[in-house]
């Protein structure tokens, strides 16, 4: 089941004050929108990024943009038109409101669980619980039955091809994609949501977002550390790049010591072992493999689990090659790899002055830190 993200950030939110519109809005050491992407973008295959067209310029980098309209539902039908129009279209779509950054896993799970048993919608809700008044000039002028009423939460998701066709028949603006689900007929079931997945709206929420995120963020750091001697070749593989050398690295592998290193840095920072464990040396499928191969599984791996890496430090210990003239081109490509921002990634070298096997120029040695976070539920 192929699954779709469509996150609408194309609003002004002015109501939540600040300036700027509150997908912008600095939270918690991030923005908004980067909140959002990191609980949501780990239970896609496709993330797509519904804009203004003032704010293209802003997109966070590794996903796909496209312009949105002067209404919610007229965003949603162009990022519904763009999927089926780039690339192959998938099997489901969620929609989710860029302002509702601190959504937990669990809500997702739920939403997901429901369109793998077949239902064509499904969107997470809350029983309301609150008596319920009608108002006139500030006073209460009657009460209103809560029986069978539930407040709406996103993501709302659905088989694409049905949700595609409700927008395209849709007639008028609606309060959600449910709405748009209902109009043409499409029966939705209610999954759990959590009082948590708030919807930023006013200042104030702001505050409250703040206090989710501050007290429920798992945050890890891994070290990975790895050592391949020299032996014949005219290059070394160093972090995805081929370095000209007079000798090349030896290993099972292609010996791309600074990938080696990271990759165990993650799986450490997921207690999950080593290479060696993912990727046996005695397998001999992996002989020669490239190294991007255990890089792009560990990053996998962190991603499923929900984590997203949020910075890669790697340092290579070398006399020769000379690192620093190939830096640039080796963070753009573990940017490549990974998915992450080159301002994420930090590559550099330093020598052992003389000391020690590498100050022999018998090899190469890399040691890396990554830091991940998880926004939990």
């Amino acid at each position: 089941m192929t699954v779709a993200a469509l996150i609408t950030a194309a609003g002004r939110g002015t109501r939540a004050g600040g300036g700027i519109p509150k997908q912008w809005q600095p939270l918690a050491g991030r923005r908004v929108i980067d909140w959002t992407l990191a609980a949501l973008a780990p239970f896609a295959d496709r993330v797509l990024l519904v804009l203004h067209p003032e704010d293209m310029a802003l997109a966070p980098s590794g996903f796909e943009v496209t312009e949105g309209g002067a209404t919610r539902r007229e965003s949603v039908r162009l990022g519904l038109e763009h999927l089926a129009r780039q690339g192959t279209a998938p099997c489901h779509v969620l929609i989710h409101d860029a302002a509702r950054a601190t959504l937990p896993p669990a809500v997702v799970d739920g939403v997901l669980s429901a369109l793998r048993a077949g239902a064509p919608a499904a969107a997470p809700a809350l029983p309301v619980t609150d008596a319920l008044w009608s108002a006139q000039d500030g006073r209460v002028t009657g009460t209103r039955d809560r029986e069978g009423l539930h407040a709406a939460q996103t993501p709302q998701g659905f088989e694409f091809a049905a949700i595609l066709a409700a927008h395209r028949a849709h007639e008028g603006d609606a309060a959600d994609d449910v709405a748009v689900a209902l109009a043409a007929g499409l029966p939705v079931t209610i999954t759990p949501g959590h009082p948590d997945n708030l919807k930023i709206t006013h200042a104030a929420d702001f505050d409250r977002a703040q206090r989710i995120l501050g007290g429920q963020m798992d945050i890890r750091t891994g070290t990975g550390f790895d050592v391949h001697r020299f032996g014949p070749g005219d290059h070394c593989m160093l972090c995805g790049v081929a370095v000209p050398h007079e000798r090349g690295l030896q290993g099972h592998s292609d010996a791309d010591v600074g990938l080696h290193a990271l990759a165990d840095a993650i799986y450490g920072a997921l207690a999950e072992g080593d290479i060696g464990r993912h990727f046996p040396p005695s397998d001999p499928q992996w002989k020669g493999a490239e190294s991007h191969v255990f890089l792009r599984h560990a990053v996998g791996l962190a991603s499923r689990k929900g984590f997203r890496i949020t910075n890669m430090d790697i340092t290579l210990l070398c006399e020769r090659p000379r690192i620093g003239p190939h830096a640039e081109t080796m963070r753009a490509a573990l940017a490549a790899i990974t998915g992450l921002e080159t301002g994420r990634i930090s590559v550099k070298a330093t020598t052992t002055e003389r000391l020690g096997f590498t100050g022999r120029e018998e090899g190469i040695a890399a040691q890396a830190v990554v830091t991940m976070v998880k926004t939990c539920a």
